[in-house]
């Protein structure tokens, strides 16, 4: 039987070699570095793009900001609406109590983090009422979308037009947004502010705010409750004004001495002042001024109004020391323009 051959043990360090192993770069797991890099690009392209439309629906008041009560300036415009119904703005409050703010104020930013309010006035008032009475903190954030007029008479008409859409204003309101808005240097006259601020309203609806423009002009200072007086008294008493303005300053004294307290009195007494001027003897006669022609110079066979004299056919005037009134057939747009023409370059 052949001997087996003995075998030697296996060398440990048989595979082990002085030569270093060749080095190789790792490799990260996940994907390949071309594909990280492009998805960085499209997450940083697309974050890119949000920030652009937030900032465009920012800027295009699209996006409701959330401000602190504080840095909004109510009295940015002169407001249209003149005092707000204690009765309207309980509801207004209970609503906010319960509901809390649906619908955002409108303002514009300006400088040093401050926002003028355009519209809102109602809402930012009973906001910060239920944040004194309440003392939470929720009532001093108001939602409020930020607009950018290009002018001020722009801002003018938003906030008429958001007073008049959610709630009337008063003839003599808008009679006084409107010169308070030529007043401020937002218009040169207050035709332009009448056309401006109400371009929606019909002719007749304008003439009915020019005509509560005398009332302002006469005794804005002097009147407790303008917003109370209805179409038809303040058309009276605006022709009342107008025809008899030496009157006036008797007006004004009965106010500040009577006082009223409410504004049923007021009207009542407004009602009695344009009543007796209606019952003057002289009513229908100029103070001193001449008594109308006769013959047959007017148009159609039109009259010329009582206690007017005729100084072109068709065309009346009355003067008593203080105004000057012109009526009549004869007067029309083109008779208006060539005087105030007349006027300015004399």
């Amino acid at each position: 039987m052949a001997k087996r051959k003995r075998l030697s043990p296996a060398q440990s360090d048989y595979l082990e070699s002085e030569t270093p192993a060749l080095e190789t770069k790792s490799m990260p797991i996940g994907r390949a570095p071309i594909a990280q890099v492009a998805g960085e690009a499209a997450t940083s392209a697309a974050l890119q793009e949000l920030a652009g439309e937030l900032k465009q629906a920012r800027d295009e008041g699209r996006l409701i900001l959330t401000l602190d009560e504080a840095a909004i300036e109510a009295g940015y415009l002169v407001r249209d609406r003149i005092l707000a119904d204690d009765e309207e703005l309980q509801a207004l409050m209970e609503s906010l109590r319960a509901r809390g703010q649906q619908t955002p104020v409108e303002v514009v930013e300006l400088e040093g983090g401050r926002f003028g309010l355009i519209s809102g006035w109602r809402r930012l008032t009973a906001l910060r009422r239920l944040r004194a009475e309440t003392g939470e903190d929720r009532f001093g954030q108001v939602k409020a979308l930020l607009r950018r007029p290009e002018s001020a008479s722009d801002a003018y008409v938003a906030m008429v037009e958001e007073n008049e859409i959610r709630v009337g204003l008063s003839y003599y309101e808008r009679a006084r947004v409107a010169a308070r808005a030529v007043e401020q240097g937002v218009y040169t006259d207050e035709k332009a502010a009448l056309l401006s601020l109400f371009a929606s309203a019909s002719r007749a609806k304008r003439s009915k705010i020019r005509s509560f423009l005398t009332i302002y002009h006469a005794a804005d200072d002097a009147l407790r409750f303008p917003m109370a007086i209805g179409e038809r008294l303040g058309l009276a008493l605006s022709k009342a004004l107008d025809e008899a303005p030496e009157r006036i300053d008797g007006l004004l004294k009965t106010l500040a001495d009577r006082r009223p307290e409410s504004a049923e009195a007021e009207l009542e007494l407004l009602g009695k002042w344009v009543a007796a001027g209606r019952a003057r003897p002289d009513a229908a006669q100029p103070a001193g001024g001449p008594k109308p022609k006769t013959g047959n110079a007017v148009p159609q066979g039109r009259a010329m109004p009582q206690g007017f004299g005729e100084v072109a056919p068709g065309i009346g005037a009355k003067w008593n020391g203080r105004s000057l009134t012109l009526s009549g057939p004869g007067v029309s747009e083109t008779l208006r323009r060539d005087l105030f023409d007349w006027i300015r370059n004399r």
